[in-house]
């Protein structure tokens, strides 16, 4: 047996138990993994609120992205062995847990240079910014974007990312001391949403002509204003609905410029094994060179993941949010 946090019905924060569970031991492509960092994502919330669509059913333990060594291989493994220190961030959940069972495709070794922790914060939001920069608009030298909430998890990477491509940075923020953050991160403009209009500040910023492109996490608050902001065929990239379910894209949005709107999932850009390594070894490579930094600004253990919860969505975090499991803190 081992601690793990359980959902057993969708809520807030409060059904976040914490309790024994069963972990056996793994079948075929398989792997068993003790966990030494679990990183927290706003994914998590959704599905903890039944608010995504690929909410597990219940009960279920919550979490994507994880670090850790390996201590059993199933039968046909050959991806890693006992002893690995190895990182994923995909389907199934199941990281908020002291030991786990995991697809043996789904994890990616931990290059040296690398600490664990690290990993396990970097690696579900660092892959999503990957997929973004690299893939659902390919940021280049010379282009003007905007992030939404550009102090968080994945936005934090975005903007160094795009920064060292080459890209002018825009970021919004709810906070002044997350306005810092998103300087330090690689914004040239930073712009308090809460208060300023951020469509008026980014017109103002780019002399009227609007961004190449728009990174949204927020959702339903920013949705019409982030179109409003773009150049012609300009590309709104969706991927979180932190402030909810936004509004129908109507023809009228997308029609007067050529827009082109996308919903980026990072499983999907990273289903097979070689896009997921070379999306891992283009994420580590970029954290072991300094190109990009971790910014593990906030530390739980595992057993008080509902106050982690709490801390998130009142966006009192800043960075990536882990999760140590409690015998790691006493060890």
């Amino acid at each position: 047996m081992v601690k793990a946090i359980v959902v057993h019905q969708h809520g807030g924060p409060e059904v976040l138990k914490w309790e024994d569970v069963e972990i056996g031991e793994p079948k075929e492509g398989e792997i068993r993994l003790k966990h030494k960092a679990i990183g927290l994502n706003f994914l998590d919330v959704y599905m903890r609120k039944a608010l995504y669509e690929t909410s597990p059913p219940l009960p279920y333990t919550p979490g994507l992205e994880g670090a850790g060594v390996v201590t059993a291989v199933g039968p046909g493994v050959t991806t890693c062995k006992v002893g690995d220190l190895v990182a994923y961030g995909t389907l199934p959940v199941g990281s908020y847990n002291e030991e786990r069972i995991l697809p043996a495709d789904r994890a990616v070794p931990i290059p040296a240079g690398v600490d664990p922790v690290e990993a396990a914060c970097v690696i579900f939001k660092g892959l999503t910014a990957q997929v973004l920069v690299r893939s659902s608009f390919k940021v280049e030298r010379g282009h003007t974007i905007l992030v939404h909430a550009a102090a968080g998890g994945v936005g934090s990477i975005l903007c160094q990312w795009a920064n060292a491509i080459g890209a002018t940075v825009i970021g919004t923020v709810s906070t002044k001391e997350k306005a810092v953050q998103a300087k330090e991160d690689g914004c040239h403009h930073v712009i308090l949403y809460k208060d300023e209009n951020f469509v008026d500040r980014v017109m103002e910023i780019t002399s009227g002509k609007g961004v190449d492109a728009v990174y949204d996490s927020i959702g339903k608050d920013t949705f019409k204003g982030s179109f409003k902001v773009l150049k012609k065929r300009g590309y709104m990239v969706q991927f979180g609905l932190a402030s909810g379910e936004p509004d129908p894209v109507s023809t009228d949005m997308l029609s007067g410029k050529s827009l082109f709107y996308t919903c980026s999932a990072m499983g999907v850009y990273t289903e097979e094994r070689h896009e997921l390594l070379a999306a891992a070894e283009d994420l580590f490579t970029n954290v072991a060179n300094g190109v990009l930094k971790v910014r593990v600004n906030h530390k739980y253990p595992l057993s008080q993941a509902a106050q982690a919860h709490i801390d998130l969505e009142g966006r009192k975090t800043s960075g990536s949010v882990v999760l140590i499991p409690d015998g790691e803190l006493i060890n």
